[in-house]
């Protein structure tokens, strides 16, 4: 009885499964009369009531192998029939179920994703160059308690309460190879995508809404994206560089480049060696190297592609893990970079300090960075926490926030972690210390100068459709227990580089950031 069963699910998983390709892309296969033959023989099993274990029972062996025989010829005649099929329509079949695992996928793993929507205040903007024109807001008339100020801890607790709810779900899924993912559903990263809009400018904002408000992608629309992208290949060169942080390894970042790879299969990807075991040094002489890295990367894929003669554009994104993140922006200072400024394209920025260490509140690792300093000198950990220079405003992180370092990418997006205790929370995501607000030393007014001039890049008209998104990344770290590592922040720092799972949430859940369209 059970295999009896198991084959007439199989044929009629196989037949559904065949009608759906051909209808998917337009194609005939003819299976006509066979369809209907076995659509008949299927009403003509229920109403003799084949299925009814008695009547199946009463059947003498001789019936039962025929007609086990008789299903096991319609799904081989079936199979063949697709074998056949699919020779004439590979390309097309590849298509559609490319975009049809791309849309399961992000059906499946949206329930991991919440989504929320703020602004820019237009008052945290520099509107010229001199930055006395910029003020802050007081404390005090914001009018909300202190504890809603502290954003690290909302998100935090927003993400928990998430995660409890997912916890009392049942995830039923079909998908064979991610099974996996749903093995203990508490266990998955909760992302928290932030919606950035400008206050000052609604027709970004409508763009954002239109790629944010949607919990799932349009296969038509990114079906025709991908084969778009195909035909393109040989036009458009894309090159996406991947950066580690302090005393890191090219390949760190390795699976986050394995996801953009599966989105973007011909995409050119940099692993950056440039500043391997260099992390101590100046941060000046790091973004020196992998300006000269890229560039030299860049020339030798336009070299190669030239030679047909079909190179028309480039697209340059970059990806940066915790200090890469500043010797990218570094490296985009560089002057032999500017003739590629125009063609950047995405920046991911993993739990990136753009703000320094300025305000950093975990005393255990801020306690370790004095200790370095002091038996090392390591000059990159001095920039970091701004003892450089006795003037902040001649410090390197300063000079480096006054750089426009990120007005040319049309897509920024910022990853960060309340439980990162390595990088400030505020840090990586370039916004506001809840300490700030009450330090009206020369300290909180530098602090707001440097906001006010990242926030000024990214707002900025020279991408009329930049598309600015935060995102938090709150891991489950309850089966590492309370240890060392987790005390001050390094097993969620670490996590960025040892887990996929968040990169493969955001990554499909907004592809378009990720290709060229």
């Amino acid at each position: 009885m059970l295999l009896i069963e198991a084959l007439i699910a199989a044929r009629d998983t196989l037949l559904e499964h065949l009608k759906n390709i051909s209808k998917a892309i337009d194609q005939e296969i003819g299976l006509s009369k066979s369809i209907s033959d076995l659509d008949h023989k299927k009403k003509a099993h229920d109403i003799a009531g084949f299925s009814s274990d008695r009547l199946l029972y009463s059947w003498s062996w001789y019936d039962l192998s025929n007609y086990v025989r008789s299903l096991g010829n319609e799904i081989l005649y079936l199979w063949n029939r697709f074998l056949m099929f699919h020779r004439s329509n590979k390309t097309k079949i590849l298509e559609f179920l490319y975009d049809a695992w791309a849309e399961d996928r992000i059906a499946e793993w949206s329930i991991w994703v919440v989504y929320s929507k703020d602004e820019v205040p237009h008052h945290y903007m520099s509107t010229s160059a001199d930055d006395s024109s910029f003020h802050r807001p007081q404390l005090k008339s914001l009018n909300v308690p202190k504890f809603a100020n502290d954003t690290a801890q909302l998100s935090a607790i927003r993400a928990e309460l998430h995660r409890q709810s997912i916890g009392k779900m049942t995830i039923n899924s079909q998908s064979l190879q991610d099974m996996h993912l749903f093995g203990n559903p508490s266990c998955v990263p909760i992302v928290i995508v932030e919606r950035m809009i400008h206050s000052t400018s609604s027709s970004r904002s409508e763009k954002l809404d239109q790629i944010l408000s949607r919990n799932l992608l349009d296969r038509t629309r990114f079906g025709a994206s991908t084969m778009s992208i195909r035909r393109a290949d040989g036009h458009v060169m894309r090159v996406v560089v991947f950066v580690h942080g302090f005393q890191g390894h090219h390949l760190d970042l390795r699976l986050v480049r394995n996801q953009w790879l599966l989105i973007d299969p011909n995409v050119e990807f940099l692993m950056s060696k440039a500043n391997e075991d260099k992390t101590l040094g100046d941060f000046r002489e790091m973004g020196l190297r992998l300006a000269q890295e890229v560039i030299s990367f860049i020339k030798a894929k336009m070299d190669k592609i030239s030679r047909t003669g079909k190179l028309g554009n480039i697209k340059l994104s970059f990806v940066g893990h915790s200090i890469g993140n500043v010797i990218i922006r570094t490296a985009l200072t560089e002057s032999i970079m500017e003739p590629y400024l125009s063609h950047l394209h995405t920046y991911l920025s993993i739990s990136g300090p753009h703000l320094g260490y300025l305000y950093s509140s975990n005393t255990l690792f801020n306690s370790g960075l004095w200790l370095l300093k002091k038996l090392k000198g390591t000059q990159s950990f001095h920039q970091l926490t701004f003892s450089d220079d006795p003037d902040l405003r001649n410090t390197f992180f300063y000079k480096l926030c006054k750089e426009r370092t990120l007005e040319n990418f049309r897509n920024i997006i910022l990853l960060s972690s309340p439980q990162d205790g390595y990088v400030p929370y505020h840090s990586a995501r370039i916004e506001a210390s809840p300490a700030s607000h009450l330090d009206y030393s020369i300290k909180g007014k530098v602090f707001w100068e440097m906001l006010s001039n990242c926030l000024s890049q990214i707002q900025a008209p020279s991408s009329e459709h930049r598309i600015f998104m935060r995102c938090d990344i709150n891991f489950d770290t309850s089966s590492r227990g309370r240890n060392l590592n987790t005390m001050i922040g390094r097993a969620a720092h670490v996590e960025f580089l040892e887990s996929d799972m968040f990169a493969r949430l955001i990554m499909w859940s907004f592809p378009e950031l990720f290709l060229y369209l």
